[in-house]
């Protein structure tokens, strides 16, 4: 009999640490899933969006999957090209999911665009959903840059175990406004779209005091535009209500449904038309004529 108890107590004590186990790997998938997925996009088998007339102007579109997914998702990058007339503008979408303003250069992206890029271009850049986190956090593939603006740097040892000096977010900003300018194109930085976060009947702005300013920041440096995005769309947002805005989410609170996406391209089409320079008034399809322009406090046009 004592065997038997002493057989049951150990066959509890193993249940027991077998249950804490799952329990414990449950609470890890659920912090690690409890935000939006953000894959790091595979795009070797795609073919990328080409410049249909190289006699015209081409504005390319820089970011992450906030600009260009995979359905049942939709980027605004991918409803921009209905508001020009592609007959005076080539609209080219090099976006791609799961880079940061760090990785679209490390990985080479950066420098295709350039190689492409002439004098009399546009490029529209938006980073900063997966710039979050610490630089050197595996958990973060290796995507964020450094939280904030000065020239500060980090030497990391990547998985592959090469050295990769890591720069601030604001750095990786002003070197796109600048590698742009220097081939005599445009830039219009895009501050980034908002989370669907309710706070009181509003949009939490918890982006406002980081990425938001140091995306204005690095355009004013750099003698850039700069639309704040992330207030125009949250503005939106908080006239439809958390009803309406609900259907326009592919997801919890990052990716856009194809609907979304067109209210996100609305808004830059919108802040587009504030600008008093650039302008791009003579490429506007009669679809982009139509778009109301942005209230002047949510853009900055610096450029001279």
């Amino acid at each position: 009999m004592q065997k038997y108890t002493h057989f049951m107590k150990f066959q509890t004590v193993k249940v027991l640490r077998v249950f804490c186990v799952l329990a414990l790997l449950f609470a890890v998938n659920f912090a690690q899933t409890k935000d939006d997925a953000r894959p790091v996009v595979d795009d070797s088998k795609e073919t990328p969006d080409k410049i249909l007339n190289p006699k015209l102007p081409t504005l390319f579109i820089v970011g992450d999957s906030t600009l260009k997914s995979n359905a049942p998702m939709r980027g605004w990058g991918q409803e921009l090209a209905q508001f020009f007339n592609q007959n005076k503008l080539n609209v080219v979408n090099r976006a791609i999911g799961g880079r940061s303003s760090r990785t679209f250069q490390n990985e080479g992206r950066w420098d295709k665009v350039l190689a492409e890029l002439k004098k009399g271009d546009f490029v529209i850049i938006q980073f900063g959903h997966n710039d979050v986190g610490k630089y050197d956090d595996p958990a973060a593939k290796e995507r964020p840059s450094l939280h904030g603006e000065t020239d500060e740097t980090a030497e990391v040892t990547k998985l592959n175990g090469t050295k990769e000096t890591v720069h601030t977010f604001g750095w990786y900003l002003r070197k796109y406004g600048e590698d742009a300018r220097a081939k005599g194109a445009t830039v219009i930085f895009c501050s980034m779209v908002p989370h669907k976060d309710w706070e009181n009947g509003k949009i939490v702005r918890k982006e406002s005091e980081t990425f938001v300013k140091w995306t204005k920041n690095a355009a004013q440096a750099t003698n850039a535009a700069f639309i704040d995005l992330n207030e125009a769309v949250a503005l939106e947002f908080e006239r439809l209500g958390q009803e309406k805005v609900e259907l326009l989410f592919a997801d919890k609170r990052t990716h856009s449904t194809p609907a979304g996406a067109l209210l996100n391209a609305e808004k830059v089409i919108a802040g587009l038309r504030a600008l008093k320079n650039p302008t791009l008034k003579k490429y506007y399809s009669d679809k982009g004529k139509r778009i109301a322009k942005l209230n002047r406090n949510t853009i900055d046009a610096q450029r001279k």
